[in-house]
C-alpha cells in the first residue's frame, strides 16, 4: 500500500474506479429482488389464476338485480309483474287488469326480453317442480313461470345457469322466508 510522505495512505485514483464497479451496491440488490418478486407473483397469478366464469357471473347478478328491481315496482305500482324464460333467454311481463291477461313491460326499458349468451343453459325449477324451457324465441303465452305480486311476494323459483361442458353454476333463488338469493359460480352455497 503506497503511502504519502506525509503518512497517510492513498490509493491510486485508477483502482479506486475498479473498487467500486467490482460489485453491486445494496439498493441495486434491492431493486433486483424486487422486480424478480413482481414478476414472480405475475406468473404466479396468470398460471394458477382463479378459473371464475366473469360472463356467468355477470349474466347471474343481472338476473339477481332485475328480479330485485321487479320487486320493487311490483310494490310501488301494486300490479303483478312476472318472469317469463324459455332456452334462449328470459323477459319480464305484467298483469294488464284491463285484458285480464299477461302482456310484454313496454313501459321500461329495464324489463325488456334478455338474451342469453352462447353457452349458458338455463333451469328453471318453480315451486318445486322443473319448468320446461323451449327454444323458442318468441313468446306467444305471456303467462309467467315465477310471479311477483303486488305486495312483493313471489312465487317459490329457482333459476339457475350453467356453462355448457364445464359444470360451472350460478343461481338467484328465493328462500322460505321470500327472499331473493344469488349464489355465484365457484362460491359454495350460504
Amino acid at each position: 500500500m503506497p503511502t504519502s510522505v506525509t503518512g497517510i495512505w492513498s490509493r491510486p485514483s485508477g483502482r479506486r474506479r475498479d473498487a467500486r464497479s467490482a460489485g453491486f451496491t445494496l439498493v441495486e440488490v434491492l431493486v433486483v429482488v424486487v422486480i424478480i418478486g413482481l414478476i414472480s407473483a405475475g406468473a404466479l397469478i396468470a398460471f394458477t389464476g382463479e378459473t371464475r366464469d366473469r360472463q356467468l357471473e355477470r349474466e347471474t347478478d343481472r338476473v339477481y338485480a332485475l328480479l330485485d328491481y321487479v320487486r320493487d315496482q311490483a310494490e310501488l305500482q301494486t300490479r303483478e309483474f312476472g318472469l317469463r324464460a324459455d332456452a334462449a333467454g328470459y323477459q319480464f311481463v305484467t298483469f294488464d287488469p284491463q285484458s285480464k291477461s299477461w302482456r310484454a313491460v313496454e313501459e321500461d326499458d329495464a324489463l325488456t326480453r334478455r338474451e342469453l349468451p352462447a353457452g349458458l343453459e338455463p333451469t328453471l325449477v318453480v315451486e318445486g317442480r322443473k319448468a320446461v324451457l323451449d327454444a323458442r324465441k318468441e313468446i306467444e303465452d305471456y303467462a309467467p313461470q315465477v310471479i311477483v305480486f303486488g305486495n312483493g311476494d313471489l312465487s317459490s323459483f329457482e333459476y339457475q345457469l350453467e356453462r355448457e361442458g364445464e359444470g360451472a353454476k350460478g343461481r338467484v333463488w328465493s328462500d322460505e322466508n321470500g327472499l331473493i338469493r344469488v349464489d355465484h359460480p365457484g362460491v359454495p352455497a350460504k
